[in-house]
């Protein structure tokens, strides 16, 4: 019988690999443990898991979660967490996530979670589940109008835009669409207008919510 290969990554190392001894001990799981972030993508390149069980204290802003749904699609993501936070627990399911579960879980109850999601369902706790809906609710809504922004925009100014979100300076965009940096920043200074913003940093946010891909 093939294993559940589970990879724990959590900042707390004994907590990390006393829960990967207990996984362990089940006859259908193969657990291991990892401390940080870019120990996990380095575990996850040497021997993908079908499982990571991931700290979400390690990554609020879900920059592991979006590498591993880029990297290892295969790979299902459970959060472990303190406390039930909706609007966290919200981003993570967004950012890829098909699980959260609270560390002071009953191991049965993670291992009902782990099993589920390689079923492909989605767990979330019933007393977190309102909030959570809330906040995908309110995220869809400020995604559509920020996508109504990005949309009053030209093709020229989108180019702009998906070059501001690369990281590229006026000079360095100008050079890539072969304009002057007179009229790239005419094309800024429109997409801030338009978007309804004051900064740079403001207008790839936006765009960022909106789902708008940089530039190659």
């Amino acid at each position: 019988m093939d294993r559940i290969r589970v990879l724990v990554v959590d900042g707390h190392r004994i907590f990390a690999d006393s829960l990967a001894t207990a996984l362990t001990a089940e006859q259908d799981v193969e657990a291991t443990a990892v401390g940080g972030v870019p120990a996990a993508l380095t575990a996850l390149e040497r021997a993908p898991a079908d499982v990571l069980l991931l700290d979400i204290g390690l990554d609020p802003q879900g920059a592991l979660l979006a590498a591993v749904r880029d990297r290892f699609p295969l790979v299902r993501t459970v959060i472990l967490a303190a406390e039930d936070d909706p609007a966290l627990a919200a981003r993570a399911l967004g950012a890829g996530a098909a699980g959260w579960v609270a560390k002071d879980s009953s191991l049965a109850r993670l291992l009902s979670v782990v099993r589920g999601v390689l079923r492909e369902e989605t767990h979330v706790p019933p007393a977190l589940l309102t909030g959570v809906l809330r906040e995908l609710h309110r995220d869809r809504h400020h995604r559509s109008e920020h996508q109504r922004l990005v949309e009053t925009l030209t093709p020229r100014e989108l180019e702009v835009l998906r070059c501001m979100l690369a990281g590229l300076g006026r000079k360095a965009v100008a050079e890539r669409l072969f304009l002057s940096p007179h009229t790239v920043r005419t094309h800024m200074q429109n997409v801030l207008s338009k978007l309804g913003v004051h900064s740079t940093l403001a207008a790839v946010a936006l765009a960022r919510r909106a789902g708008v891909p940089p530039a190659d």
